[in-house]
């Protein structure tokens, strides 16, 4: 079957850093276009970060010079790096692979950055 799981969040205070990881199973990971998407209860699910199968990436502008996407195709692997990380960063974490349409989700990661 299919499995995203993101590990790395966490409690951190302001201007700290985290690394997110999202291992995946199940599918050919080299084909698939990855994205970071976050959401806060209540609210909607958005748009972070997309790394395509070529290693092309795409920031919102909120997270733009701050989080970096990235991907290790031989660990099945994509990352988030985010530093200078705010109190509105403070979300559920979630990984998203793509494939001609057919779309898996992670169970989403805590990030927690303290006021």
């Amino acid at each position: 079957q299919v499995q995203l799981v993101e590990s790395g969040g966490g409690l951190v205070q302001p201007g700290g850093s985290l690394r997110l990881s999202c291992t995946a199973s199940g599918i050919i990971f080299s084909v698939n276009t990855m994205a970071w998407y976050r959401q806060a209860p209540g609210k909607e699910r958005e748009w972070v970060a997309t790394i395509t199968s070529g290693g092309y990436t795409n920031y919102a502008d909120t997270v733009k010079g701050r989080f970096t996407i990235s991907r290790d195709n031989a660990k099945n692997t994509v990352h988030l790096q985010m530093i200078s990380l705010k109190a509105d960063d403070t979300r559920v974490y979630y990984c998203k692979a793509a494939y001609v349409g057919v779309v898996h989700w992670g169970q989403g990661t805590q990030v927690t950055v303290s006021s």
